[in-house]
C-alpha cells in the first residue's frame, strides 16, 4: 500500500498504519500536502482525519460502531454511516451493556434528515458476519473490546446522555456529537475534508 504524505504527517501516518496492521507505508506528498488514496488532507489534519482517510483506502465491507450502551454515539454513528456509505458496505452498531436508543439521538439525527427511530440497541456478541473495521466511541468509560480480527479506530467522544443539568445542555451535546460524527464520516465515506 502506498501512502503519500508530508513530513509533518509522516510519524502520525506511520503510527496509524501500524495500529491498523498495514505493513508498508511509503510515498511522497504533493508539495506540502498529504494524499491518502483519493483524500488530500490539510497540513493541520488531526489524527482522526488521517485514520478516516487510511480506513477509506482499506475499503472495509463491514464497519461496526461500538460503545457501552449502544444508545447514543454508536447509534448515531450507524445512522450517519448508513446515510453516506454505498450499499456494498454493511454498517452495524453494538454495545457491551446495551440499553435503548436514546430519544435525543433520534431527535438529533432527525434534524438532519436521518431516521433511526426503528433502531434497537444490540449486544456486541450478537453482531453477525465478519467485521472488517471497528470504531469505538467511548470517552469517559472503558470501551468494549472486539476480540475478532478487525481494523480498529478509537474516536473517543463524550457521552451526550450525561452532559449537563438541563435539557438544553443535553440537546446541545447530542448535536455536537452528531456534527462531529458527520465531519469524521464524511472523510471516511465521501473522501472530503471540511
Amino acid at each position: 500500500m502506498r501512502l503519500g504524505y508530508s513530513v509533518s504527517h509522516g510519524a502520525v501516518i506511520g503510527d496509524v498504519a501500524r495500529n491498523l496492521g498495514i505493513d508498508v507505508v511509503s510515498g511522497e506528498g504533493v508539495g506540502n500536502e498529504t494524499v491518502i488514496g483519493d483524500v488530500t488532507l490539510p497540513l493541520d489534519a488531526p489524527r482522526w482525519m488521517i485514520e478516516a482517510a487510511v480506513l477509506r483506502l482499506l475499503a472495509p465491507k463491514h464497519i461496526l460502531f461500538l460503545c457501552v450502551a449502544n444508545s447514543a454515539r454508536s447509534q448515531m454513528g450507524e445512522g450517519i454511516a448508513r446515510s453516506m456509505a454505498s450499499e456494498a458496505v454493511r454498517i452495524s452498531s453494538a454495545g457491551s451493556e446495551p440499553t435503548v436508543v436514546h430519544p435525543q439521538a433520534i431527535n438529533a439525527l432527525s434534524e438532519v434528515g436521518i431516521d433511526i427511530s426503528g433502531h434497537a440497541s444490540s449486544e456486541a456478541i450478537n453482531v453477525e458476519g465478519t467485521v472488517d473495521a471497528v470504531i469505538t466511541l467511548c470517552a469517559e468509560e472503558v470501551c468494549p473490546a472486539w476480540l475478532e480480527p478487525a481494523w480498529r479506530l478509537h474516536w473517543g467522544l463524550s457521552d451526550p446522555a450525561h452532559s449537563g443539568d438541563t435539557l438544553d445542555q443535553e440537546v446541545t451535546a447530542f448535536r455536537a456529537v452528531r456534527d462531529e460524527l458527520i465531519r469524521r464520516l464524511t472523510v471516511l465515506f465521501l473522501g472530503t475534508c471540511e
